[in-house]
């Protein structure tokens, strides 16, 4: 049954495992292997020690988590080299790409909402088509200073698209952002395939050519 309220005025994707799939696992092995450090150790000074957190955030720069990451491991890889490491950890969710085709072709306007950090961020930008080109903005951690589920990142999102939160759907894999979608008036859902997605959006009204 549809809604009897108007379809979204925006429609927000989460980027990872959303648009994008992507493990911790290959990240941590990919530095450890370009710096030769054990990946537990990897995850230890990443996530541990909050440094990946801080990315995210855009509190500290990529060149200023090297930093850490070196003196922290006693190590000094090449920087290029270990950035493309924590970086080439992406695939795309191909069965999302002609979701976001026929969304963008019905004219529904779209932007991705994340947490990430600008490494993350321009490597799938410069990898993924989908990704540059299929959305009007972005609302990112790194860039706004503030990550989900904090209300904060949500209501700067609506601001970016010019609407109130209860006109915007968003979609996350994560049912705690979810949550703190809902908490700020957004109409939320989690992420679990494809199909459940696109039965969602028919339930809202929205109408395209999938």
């Amino acid at each position: 049954m549809q809604h009897s309220t108007p379809p979204p005025s925006f429609f927000y994707f989460d980027l990872g495992i959303v648009l994008v799939d992507f493990t911790i696992e290959r990240m941590l092995r990919q530095i450890g292997e370009v710096s030769g450090v054990d990946p537990a150790r990897v995850e230890e000074v990443l996530f541990g020690g909050g440094l990946q957190q801080q990315c995210e955030l855009g509190r500290i720069s990529d060149r200023r988590l090297y930093d850490a990451f070196c003196r922290q491991t006693g190590t000094r890889p090449d920087f290029d080299a270990l950035k493309q490491a924590g970086s080439d950890i992406f695939e795309l969710n191909l069965s999302m790409l002609p979701v976001v085709t026929q969304l963008g072709e019905a004219g529904c306007r779209m932007g991705i909402l994340s947490n990430t950090c600008e490494s993350h961020w321009l490597h799938c930008r410069r990898r993924f088509r989908m990704i540059d080109e299929g959305f009007e903005l972005y609302a990112l951690s790194y860039q706004i200073g503030v990550a989900k589920p904090d209300a904060a990142i949500f209501r700067a999102a609506a601001r970016l698209a010019g609407v109130e939160p209860h006109e915007v759907f968003f979609v996350d894999d994560i049912a705690g952002h979810v949550a703190g979608a809902k908490a700020v008036g957004f109409d939320a859902v989690q992420y679990t395939s494809t199909p459940e997605l696109v039965a969602e959006l028919r339930r809202r009204g929205v109408r395209f050519n999938y």
